[in-house]
């Protein structure tokens, strides 16, 4: 009989819910696993196979614990608030919620019928206000105590688009979507002061079971530099001077020159007349580039001379000051000291402006041409009065003790990242709970009474001509009293930063979550999702969670315990696109092959984590193997042909090894190496027509996790004829005890390991397990071959390694 996916699928899919098997039970006597996938946002293209191959990898992990006798949390909801929703609400009129409400429905319809096991009764979606409630008593926190403030920051602002775009949404000072002209501009945003838990969100990564790379992106982005902030007194301004932040004070006498961010304040105060014009062009030329484009490192170096000088804090030597794109604003003090000698960067600037080159670190290299190439190697610091003869460390302390001691300067720690840019120009998104005077003043957070604040209806999604929110045309909507309710809303990240914890508790009405429900779940056990949110959502989610943590509020400072990033899907050798041509739609996959077949074949292509080649002929063959075992427990006619047969030692072997692999390999996210011990289980059972009830009963509950339909119908009938499934006892398959093994039986009876004979291979010999040495020399000395190429050396030592490799060493005979 031919598995009929189409008919078997829907059926079970209906029981599992009808009977609420998945739901989430909470026995404090039982071990919990959390297993959660990335938050989705819910496109209009809907899943794709990139998609199943996390969502099957988590949902095989939930099902194994469950059958474990675990309490088991594996919820679905919705990233639901984004800028795809409101784009299609400017453009056609339509409410956002409408259109990502449908595509909620067709993500959840898809996530359906591919067997996923979620507890739908914890789902929400970000824009529900029943949740963002709770996401604005969250900045509430945040801001009562400090972390929310508002700055003015330049942005990069698209007068088009009327919206200000994220770096990544600029290229070549053109808006990614229209190639639109983008300026660099000064706007008041709200931000969060992510930088005040710099030191614990690198400190607690090493306690993470997370991928290094992973870890090392989040250090990076970070980016801790040590060293010293140094205090340059301006020749011609003695009210001004230019702080510096240096990560190298032993190379201060090699400094030559200042440069300044275009952006910084005091650019305007201390250029000269002469070179106000030229000052003035660069910026505007600047403010037209992204981040990315100025911190380019292949890029040329450009600036402009201010015409400034400033002194020496130790030769009280005058040095001239200039603004250049390199410099950012936002890292350090805006401001650097330039050593060209030995950075490569100011070299290249200096070669460009014709700067002075001063050398004050002896090259290891004494070759090495310093007018020509910056040396940043180790080496004797020269050239540096007191420093002279030092280590670069130890001329590194002498230099901030000095620094001290003149009050020019002391030790310093900065950070690259700065701190999270939160508020967005746009209606759809979380309205920020804050009240502001009509000047604009913020006066104070709503109060808890007053939330949630939920979104009005408009008629217009459009940003205003002068950039801020459309909610600022709602005078009804804003105006309360003599108060003003804040326009700008919360980024599409906002949302995402705390929903593992409402899925402990989410249908809590006082409270974001109860703290002894989280205490119970968190932290997720195993998260899976791309590599791609490492420097955003995984960085902003660790920083929620710290924070309501130190309020109180949560009971771990860290949401994640296990992350795993899968890998990529791709097909004819190119990630899958639609303009590519070579995406595959989940939806033709599950009518022609099913759930079960894309399940499995997704898990056998290669290891989770690895980037895998699609091929359409080995899902086909994966269809094959299910069928096959169909064939070896049901008839033509959908009969059980299983009986109570006794099942023979190799059979027994065989199923112990399989429970044994399969038990492990999950456990170990190896699903790919599982679905092979199932192939080899099947071909031994087939081989000896195994029919035993005992021994096919304790397979079914493996195969349970990866293809659940099947099992769920071969388990009906071949072991519960006689209960319907829609009955409220019916004993599941995805609820039936997982399997334990008998060691003894898992074990293999012999194992083959090699022999060599000065290194080179001399054949194969059979061992008990975890034999000695004697035992093995004396089996391979049986062997007749390898017994006369030792006959040719005499031996020197032997090198065994148990259950490894036997090898002989010594000298040919004369």
């Amino acid at each position: 009989m031919t598995y009929q996916h189409k008919i078997c699928e829907p059926k079970w899919q209906k029981h599992w819910a009808d009977n609420s098997v998945f739901a989430t039970t909470e026995d404090p006597a039982k071990p919990k696993f959390y297993a959660l996938d990335m938050f989705p946002y819910p496109s209009a293209a809907g899943l794709h196979v990139g998609h199943v191959l996390g969502y099957t990898a988590t949902d095989i992990v939930a099902r194994y614990y469950r059958m474990k006798g675990y309490n088991v949390l594996h919820p679905m909801g919705w990233d639901a608030f984004g800028l795809p929703a409101e784009q299609h609400a400017i453009e056609t009129g339509e409410h956002p919620a409408k259109l990502t409400y449908r595509n909620i429905a067709n993500f959840r319809r898809q996530l359906t019928a591919l067997g996923l096991s979620y507890d739908w009764q914890r789902e929400f979606a970000t824009c529900d206000s029943d949740y963002y409630h709770w996401t604005q008593k969250i900045f509430q926190v945040l801001f009562e105590r400090g972390l929310a403030y508002q700055a003015e920051m330049a942005v990069n602002w698209c007068p088009a688009l009327k919206t200000v775009l994220a770096n990544e949404e600029v290229i070549d000072g053109k808006s990614e979507r229209g190639n639109h002209p983008v300026v660099r501009v000064p706007m008041r945003q709200w931000m969060l002061k992510i930088t005040a838990y710099a030191e614990r969100l690198l400190a607690d990564l090493d306690g993470l079971d997370w991928p290094e790379n992973v870890k090392d992106i989040q250090r990076n982005w970070i980016g801790k530099s040590v060293g010293a902030r140094i205090r340059f007194e301006l020749a011609d301004h003695s009210d001004a001077r230019i702080e510096v932040f240096t990560t190298r004070p032993d190379t201060l006498f090699g400094a030559t020159y200042l440069v300044l961010a275009p952006e910084h304040p005091l650019v305007a105060r201390i250029t000269t007349p002469a070179n106000a014009d030229a000052v003035k062009k660069y910026q505007d030329e600047a403010s037209r580039k992204s981040d990315l484009d100025r911190t380019e490192l292949n890029k040329d170096k450009t600036g402009a001379f201010t015409g400034a000088f400033a002194k020496h804090p130790v030769t009280g030597e005058k040095i001239p000051v200039w603004i250049s794109d390199y410099v950012m604003m936002t890292y350090g003090t805006g401001a650097i000291m330039s050593v060209p000698a030995h950075d490569e960067r100011d070299h290249e600037f200096a070669l460009a402006f014709s700067l002075p080159i001063r050398q004050v670190i002896q090259p290891s290299d004494a070759g090495h041409d310093i007018l020509k190439s910056a040396y940043t190697g180790a080496g004797k610091v020269i050239n540096s009065r007191f420093l002279d003869g030092l280590s670069v460390s130890d001329a590194k302390a002498a230099m901030i003790a000095h620094l001290v001691a003149s009050g020019a300067g002391e030790a310093s720690t900065t950070y690259k990242f700065r701190d999270w840019l939160f508020s967005r120009q746009r209606y759809w998104g979380e309205p920020i709970p804050v009240l502001k005077d009509a000047h604009g003043k913020v006066l104070r957070s709503l109060r808890d009474d007053e939330l949630p604040l939920t979104l009005p209806e408009v008629t217009s999604y459009e940003p205003t001509d002068d950039g801020k929110s459309p909610l600022a045309n709602y005078t009804s909507w804003v105006q309360r009293g003599n108060a003003f309710v804040e326009t700008d809303t919360m980024p599409g990240s906002a949302g995402s930063s705390w929903y593992f914890l409402r899925f402990c508790d989410p249908r809590n009405t006082q409270l974001p979550f109860d703290f002894k429900k989280a205490q119970f779940w968190m932290p997720v056990d195993l998260y899976i999702g791309g590599q791609e949110h490492a420097v955003g959502h995984l960085l902003y989610s660790r920083f929620w969670t710290k924070v309501l943590f130190d309020a109180g509020m949560c009971p771990v400072a860290e949401p994640f315990q296990k992350l795993v990033n899968q890998g990529m899907i791709c097909r004819n050798g190119a990630k899958m696109s639609k303009s590519k041509g070579n995406g595959v739609n989940p939806d033709e996959v599950l009518e022609k092959f099913g759930a079960d077949a894309l399940r499995v074949y997704e898990m056998f292509m290669g290891p989770l984590t690895q980037t895998k080649e699609w091929e359409d002929s080995n899902l086909a063959g994966i269809y094959r193997f299910l069928q096959r075992i169909e064939r070896q427990m049901i008839d033509e006619n959908g009969k059980s042909i299983l009986d109570d047969s006794a099942a023979g030692r190799n059979e027994l072997r065989l199923l112990h090894k399989t429970i044994k692999k399969i038990s492990s390999d999950i456990e170990n996210l190896s699903f790919n190496t599982s679905i092979s011990q199932m192939m080899i289980f099947l071909n031994g059972m087939a081989e000896s027509n195994c029919r035993s009830k005992d021994v096919w009963s304790k397979f079914i509950p493996l195969l349970s996790p990866f293809a659940p339909h099947l099992a769920e119908e071969l388990w009906q009938t071949c072991f519960h004829p006689e209960k319907p499934a829609d009955n409220a006892n019916y004993p599941f398959a995805c609820q039936s005890a997982w399997p334990a093994f008998d060691e003894s039986l898992a074990r293999d009876d012999e194992i083959k390991i090699g022999v060599q004979i000065n290194g080179k291979a001399r054949g194969e010999i059979a061992l008990p397990p975890d034999c000695d040495q004697e035992t093995a020399v004396r089996i391979a000395h049986e062997d007749k071959a390898i017994s006369a190429a030792l006959g040719s050396i005499d031996l020197k030592k032997i090198v065994f390694v148990k259950n490894r490799i036997l090898n002989f060493v010594g000298a040919p005979k004369a």
